[in-house]
């Protein structure tokens, strides 16, 4: 079997230098986010959504990914990345780096998205700026509802420093003694549970953290409050749980997400008015170094901004997406929900989220097949769901109406642990056979399987998909689903589960391909296939979306592929270590990346294949833990649906659409402009258009202009 490890091996005649940083290359990606929250061809609060998730994106990026860095370099562990560079570099790099994107960010909040917000009547305020009957109103609000649950915890030979929470927002406040003049520290947490920005008058906001401070006298009587400096802490948070607790792993896990608050810190922010000696006090006592710290414009926390999303300020917002029936499943819209397993039996369904409804195609699947007397079993895998999940719902009904239901339930997924155990017990006191899968992997693979009586046959019905069941993110992440009743599928599945439950050992497949294992090996043999016929002389094509590449072994495949004349054409939402267009080395490939509205989150895989389309959509990313540490899967895709995918992929990597393109260094240009200077239209919602359904205009082209791209793109019938 290939691996990182043989591939060092026979990959003598590549360069070296040939991969691009991961951890810079997530950089880039968190960078184009924020290119986003400075657009002014996008609605406002989309914007200061942009700015928020930029925030929210670099918090995660910092508790697992910067906080690995420093446990490999704590621990000694003196091993050069694929790029290179040795842990210590990196992480200079990525500090460096990190200091000027958060510099960026609070720039961009300050000198264009807040003058732009007063403009529109949203003012963000501090407490200085706001009238007396504001502070008064205020004021009223703090004695009745933040005073009550502060806590002024104080620093003395009494009072050990306090632990300070992973993200919490905190208040560094000197007190000093108006007798001894004494100065002392005392640390005050702003709640987590208050909103983060009240309302002092309609649309005129002030952080909640202001208020406080104001107030700061109340928690300090008979003290006098001399200095006072907002700062806030990133923990590692990533979990590490011993394989040999795998047999009792919930109550493994439960003790790590208790480890987990005491994680070291990898991050100190503060406002750049922070007073030095009180910031020395902040440094020592974390035990952060110099280059982790970030003094910032205030407000710090600005993915809070998010709560600016609220706002009853339709006119500042994209117009709102409604996602509609596959007409797959039903040819119109009607006041009857479609009999999915009917149409199932007739047809394959490929269903395309959000464009199409999550909720009554792969929902009301499993809805209805937990209702049906003729179905007989249920099996699926849960990696994330929401915490009032219709398909928790579903599987708890199917059981209680008798049928046999298993669910193979991933509880290390990271940031939902502690969801993923509160469901995974509700499931178990239902009758629902759990299974948390295998010892040692992640079951990452979106698999649900009906085994259905049929005219006194039994007959599979499959759904394998490429995101989650979670009806609430498929409104929101770009995904592809299957829902099948192909026999050889079936059987595939079948045995999946089988291996996933029990002893099975994993076998041979007819159409899926199954990580760790086989999936990596047949992505290879498919691209080495596609370099032979292009050394034929046949036409060779290699079109890969994905959220994340950067597995060596795969990127090696196509830089030979490249290298024997294949077209090579990568959409990649994310982190990227492929350097396109080096002379010799990648000049075929072509690496671009769309964000928007909707989080692209789709793995497509397709090979021209002499003229015979072959197209693969699954749960894996090409990255080490999805090809060797987690349980993944593709499935191969029939001729009509794979011509279906090759129109949304042939508008996605278009360049009559809008998207950023990867340079050979790792920089990331936006391309949205075409010849005339006009600007470009936006992939995602050229995908709306197109729905039959909702037939709405894109507001940045003209009607006639979209009509000619998606001429020249063969989308017309894409449904």
């Amino acid at each position: 079997m290939t691996t990182p490890e043989t591939l060092r091996d026979s990959s003598g005649d590549l360069p070296a230098d040939r991969f691009l940083d991961r951890e810079l290359s997530w950089l880039a990606f968190n960078k184009r986010v924020l290119e986003l929250a400075e657009d002014q061809d996008l609605p406002l609060l989309e914007r200061v959504k942009y700015l928020s998730i930029f925030a929210s994106n670099l918090d995660e990026f910092f508790m697992v990914r910067v906080a690995g860095l420093k446990r490999r370099i704590a621990t000694g562990i003196a091993v050069k990345s694929a790029s290179g560079s040795m842990p210590v570099e990196v992480h200079e790099s990525v500090l460096a780096r990190s200091h000027e994107l958060m510099t960026e960010q609070s720039h961009i909040f300050r000198s264009e998205l807040l003058p732009a917000l007063v403009a529109n009547g949203i003012e963000i305020l501090r407490w200085e700026e706001l009238t007396q009957d504001e502070q008064d109103t205020l004021t009223k609000l703090f004695n009745e509802q933040v005073f009550p649950v502060l806590t002024p915890l104080a620093v003395d030979p009494s009072h050990p420093f306090p632990y300070i929470s992973g993200l919490s927002l905190n208040l560094a406040i000197l007190v000093r003694n108006p007798q001894t003049h004494n100065e002392l520290f005392a640390r005050v947490k702003v709640p987590p549970s208050l909103p983060r920005f009240l309302q002092a008058n309609k649309q005129r906001l002030v952080p909640l953290e202001d208020v406080i401070a104001a107030h700061s006298q109340m928690l300090f009587p008979g003290m006098e409050v001399v200095q006072q400096h907002t700062f806030r802490v990133t923990r590692n948070e990533d979990l590490e749980v011993e394989e040999d607790d795998a047999e009792n792993l919930l109550q493994a896990l439960e003790r790590e997400l208790m480890r987990r608050r005491f994680g070291p810190p990898v991050r100190l922010e503060v406002e750049d008015s922070v007073d030095e000696h009180v910031l020395e006090l902040l440094i020592s006592e974390l035990g952060v170094t110099e280059n982790e710290v970030f003094r910032l414009e205030g407000p710090l926390d600005l993915k809070s901004l998010m709560e600016l999303s609220s706002l009853n300020r339709g006119d500042l917002k994209l117009p709102s997406f409604v996602p509609h029936t596959s007409t797959a499943l039903a040819a119109v819209e009607s006041a009857s929900a479609p009999n999915v397993l009917e149409v199932m039996r007739n047809r394959d369904v490929l269903l395309h989220h959000p464009y199409d409804s999550f909720s009554t195609s792969m929902q009301l699947f499993l809805e209805q097949a937990s209702e049906d007397p003729h179905v007989l079993a249920i099996k699926q895998t849960l990696y994330r769901t929401s915490g009032d999940s219709p398909i928790v719902d579903a599987l708890i009904n199917a059981a209680e109406m008798g049928k046999q239901v298993l669910a193979v339930v991933e509880i290390k997924a990271r940031f939902d642990e502690q969801n993923n155990i509160d469901w995974a017990r509700k499931l178990e006191e239902a009758g629902v056979h759990v299974v948390y899968g295998l010892v040692g992997l992640k079951t990452h693979a979106k698999l649900c399987m009906v085994v259905r009586s049929d005219a006194g046959k039994l007959r599979r019905y499959v759904h394998i998909g490429t995101g989650n069941y979670n009806p609430k993110t498929a409104r929101m992440y770009e995904d592809f689903g299957l829902l099948t009743t192909d026999p050889e599928i079936g059987e595939d599945v079948a045995g999946l589960f089988n291996h996933l439950s029990g002893y099975a050992t994993q076998g041979d497949y007819h159409r899926l391909l199954v990580a760790p294992g086989a999936l990596r090996e047949g992505l290879v043999e498919r691209i080495e296939r596609e370099a032979q016929f292009a050394k034929d002389g046949q036409d060779a094509q290699i079109r890969i979306k994905c959220n994340s590449m950067v597995d060596e072994v795969v990127i090696d495949a196509l830089y030979r592929a490249s290298q024997a004349g294949v077209n090579v054409e990568v959409l990649v939402r994310g982190i990227c270590a492929v350097r396109p267009g080096v002379t010799g080395l990648s000049e075929n490939i072509k690496v671009r990346s769309v964000l928007g509205r909707f989080l692209e989150h789709s793995r497509v895989f397709e090979f021209n294949n002499g003229g015979q389309l072959e197209s693969w959509i699954g749960s894996a990313d090409m990255m080490h833990r999805n090809l060797d540490r987690r349980v993944e899967c593709l499935v191969r895709l029939g001729a009509a649906d794979a011509q279906t995918v090759k129109q949304v992929l042939d508008l996605g990597l278009s360049d009559s659409s809008a998207s950023w393109h990867l340079d050979q260094v790792g920089e990331w240009t936006r391309h949205y402009l075409d010849a005339d200077g006009e600007t470009l239209p936006d992939y995602q919602e050229q995908l709306i258009a197109l729905h039959p359904t909702n037939r709405v205009q894109v507001s940045s082209t003209s009607p006639r202009k979209l009509e000619n791209i998606l001429n020249r793109v063969g989308l017309r019938s894409v449904r």
